[in-house]
């Protein structure tokens, strides 16, 4: 269900294909942010698109093998920011595209200084995001 290629995880096509995940020991930041961060990644790269079904978060846990409720913390963040929408009884699924915010100046200047901040604290220089995102803009993605 997850495409593979990510540094932090393994993510198989496949829940069959789980017992190839493994976590990062050496990145300091905590378990649900690297899950997290990855989900957003495959959104950002298109390998996860709007409607797609993710594998339910105990498949995640025992895949990790880590604890459900780290699963549960990185889903609910994902849930709440509009990123993934759970249906009970069917799964979880990345959200279609939400409609613009009102203040489409505001929320952009909002999650410019988010990014720009975390890029800092991964030690990425914003001229190298900026050429990152136009590199992605460029390719439509």
């Amino acid at each position: 269900m997850f495409p593979a290629g990510l540094a932090l995880y393994e993510i198989p096509h496949t829940m069959e294909q789980c017992s190839t995940i493994s976590r990062s020991r050496t990145r300091a930041c905590r378990i649900y942010v690297q899950l997290r961060d990855q989900i957003l990644a495959l959104i950002g790269r298109g390998l996860l698109k709007p409607g797609s079904q993710i594998p339910t978060m105990r498949q995640v846990a025992v895949a990790l093998r880590i604890d459900l409720n780290t699963v549960q913390r990185a889903y609910a963040e994902l849930e709440r920011d509009g990123v993934l929408t759970k249906i009970r009884g069917v799964g979880t699924f990345v959200t279609e595209a939400p409609p613009p915010p009102k203040n489409v100046r505001k929320a952009l200047q909002d999650f410019a200084f988010r990014v720009a901040g975390e890029a800092r604290g991964q030690g990425i220089a914003l001229d190298d995001l900026a050429q990152a995102l136009a590199k992605l803009a460029e390719r439509g993605a």
